[in-house]
């Protein structure tokens, strides 16, 4: 358990959040705004709408329905309009944590040294489990940037330990972590020992709200310059691991940048939804069966992320 844990082991059994659409401070943001592709908007509208208790009652429904625990944090980038759900209890993250590991190496690694070619043997690839991607050049390796794009286009597990090899191991990641403001995240394992939650354990886990913090930090300049942040949008945007998952639940044409993550019983995925003609909503979803030999259910989070996006109100 490092050193964010005391501090947060209180959470573990924290008690049920209820679920609240109401208006929220701007999202952080440079005093001299944030420019360049999926920017939040500096100057969010203001708006005044009533709770919307029935997206409580529809996220209880859902409990019940798929026996499970959903946690779920949303925030809409235009408005401030917030809905949470145990946004503050703890989850396993699984591979949901990708993105967040190749945005430090995009920050952490000069666009320079990105193209270096990287080998890794084959005991890696059995070692790590999945990995569709590097399990194919054994023989020639790759660049680091494709390490990355991989680690979060494919969910490659081979590559996310590269990629964590390369900016310093967990414990470099959890500071990186810290150092933009979340303290709650505890990034102690690779792959494929991060999916194995001991109980009372806060290892690998952390909450929806940390996660929908963390999205923002990407889209408000403090953690990415604008290029690196455009990249990374484009490695979670199309790829088929989350199709199934809150692009399923958004209305058509609204655009998802997502990164799924899951094992046994967990299912999770933390996205940026971007609807026509409006500034992104960042959603964080984490689900977590009851009974322990349970599989995950991607209907469960397509369904949550349907129910909250809509009950976010439109701009005015």
């Amino acid at each position: 358990m490092n050193t964010k844990s005391t501090a947060a082991a209180v959470l573990v059994t924290a008690s049920i959040v209820a679920v609240v659409v109401t208006g929220c401070s701007t999202p952080p943001v440079p005093s001299d705004g944030v420019s360049g592709p999926m920017a939040v908007s500096s100057s969010p509208t203001a708006w005044a709408a009533p709770v919307a208790a029935d997206v409580a009652d529809d996220l209880a429904a859902l409990e019940g329905e798929f026996d499970a625990r959903v946690g779920v944090s949303v925030v809409d980038t235009g408005t401030g309009a917030t809905v949470s759900h145990r946004a503050d209890e703890r989850f396993a993250y699984a591979s949901s944590l990708k993105v967040l590991a190749a945005a430090q190496l995009l920050h952490d690694v000069p666009a320079g040294e990105r193209d270096e070619v990287v080998t890794w043997t084959a005991a890696d690839v059995e070692a790590a489990g999945y990995s569709p991607v590097t399990s194919e050049h054994v023989a020639d390796g790759l660049p680091l940037v494709q390490l990355a794009e991989a680690a979060v286009r494919q969910s490659d597990n081979t590559a996310l330990n590269l990629v964590l090899d390369r900016i310093g191991g967990p414990a470099a990641l959890d500071q990186g972590l810290s150092d933009v403001g979340d303290m709650t995240t505890e990034v102690v394992n690779s792959e494929p020992e991060l999916n194995t939650i001991e109980p009372g354990s806060t290892d690998d886990t952390s909450t929806p709200a940390a996660f929908a913090a963390d999205l923002l930090a990407l889209l408000d300049g403090r953690w990415l310059a604008d290029g690196d942040r455009a990249l990374l949008l484009d490695w979670m945007s199309g790829n088929p691991t989350g199709d199934a998952l809150v692009r399923a639940g958004a209305p058509s044409g609204w655009v998802v940048a997502d990164k799924s993550g899951g094992a046994g019983g967990v299912r999770n995925d933390i996205a940026v939804v971007t609807p026509p003609g409006r500034d992104p909503i960042v959603v964080a979803v984490f689900t977590t069966r009851n009974d322990p030999d349970a599989d995950y259910d991607d209907a469960l989070v397509a369904r949550t992320a349907r129910v909250v996006l809509e009950a976010l109100p439109a701009p005015e």
